[in-house]
């Protein structure tokens, strides 16, 4: 095999976000459900034989040493392999926007650099690597929506029904450390018992739309230091009914239950978007039920 082209890397919703804690090295405990949508990055592999990375920006210029490159490098010296590897991204999830596009760019370069060197490692040895680059990166290898616990390490895989999803981000970003260090943040949420919350999560989700489970901790603070997040949170809030920041923001997303109208008769998603602030994107997604790299490793 001597490349791979068109390879997806897919973004992640949080449906809720809790902070229930903090470790004794300053990371915060989070309870959390990630699904992945369909707004997707798109990467390209081609191999080398003289053990060279180089990445090749087809969109916007990403920061020299991002995390596809900070992938390729840490499998490339776990393994010992003498090959390496252009890469090539087309960028299109938006950055700084708490939905994982770094995170899941750095987990299909992991899963596709091992075919490509036929290194035929594991998902969960991959993972390893994947956590040392970020929390988020073994969601994106493992591939299924989860429950996530810890400080993202800790999985377990939950059925969520399919879903439209509005998803609106602002110009601005967020800087997370911002965020954690807010007097606003709440870091006391009650834990949810693991096995009495997944055997009710469907009934729990189908009443997501009235917020009738959970909230995003991340979501006072971050609005209080950025008016935007505040806009887009209304913008969903009226074109939909509900609206929530995902991940530390500063990206909003509702559930949609009819993509022409929206809720209750208010102007759905065509008209939302079609005359949007400079610099602001929006998509209609779908949840996805599996990443589309789901079988390039082994369990």
């Amino acid at each position: 095999m001597r490349s791979l082209y068109d390879v997806a890397a897919p973004a992640k919703l949080n449906l809720f976000l809790h902070i229930i804690g903090r470790r004794a090295d300053g990371y915060h405990l989070l309870e959390s459900i990630f699904v992945l949508i369909d707004w997707c990055d798109r990467l390209h592999f081609e191999r080398r034989s003289d053990g060279r990375l180089a990445r090749h920006d087809l969109g916007p210029e990403l920061p020299a040493d991002d995390l596809c490159l900070r992938a390729a490098r840490a499998l490339q010296t776990e393994s010992g392999t003498t090959l390496g590897a252009d890469i090539s991204i087309d960028k299109l999830v938006p950055w700084g926007a708490g939905m994982g596009g770094g995170s899941s760019d750095a987990a299909s370069t992991l899963l596709a650099l091992n075919r490509l060197w036929g290194l035929n490692w594991p998902r969960a040895r991959l993972a390893e690597i994947g956590l040392k680059l970020g929390a988020d990166v073994p969601f994106f290898i493992g591939g299924r929506n989860a429950f996530v616990e810890g400080i993202g390490e800790k999985l377990t895989l939950v059925a969520v029904a399919p879903q439209s999803l509005a998803v609106l981000k602002p110009a601005a970003s967020i800087a997370t450390q911002a965020i954690f260090a807010s007097p606003l943040l709440v870091r006391d949420t009650k834990p949810a018992i693991v096995a009495g919350f997944l055997a009710d999560v469907s009934q729990r989700l189908q009443d997501f739309s009235q917020h009738g489970f959970g909230r995003n901790d991340l979501q006072p603070p971050a609005m209080a230091v950025c008016g935007e997040v505040a806009q887009a949170v209304a913008v969903l809030e009226s074109a939909f009914g509900n609206s929530r920041m995902t991940g530390s923001g500063s990206a909003v997303f509702a559930r949609v239950k009819n993509e022409v109208s929206g809720a209750s008769g208010r102007p759905g998603a065509a008209a939302i978007f079609q005359d949007l602030p400079p610099g602001w994107v929006g998509k209609m997604c779908r949840s996805l039920q599996a990443h589309p790299l789901v079988g390039w490793a082994s369990d």
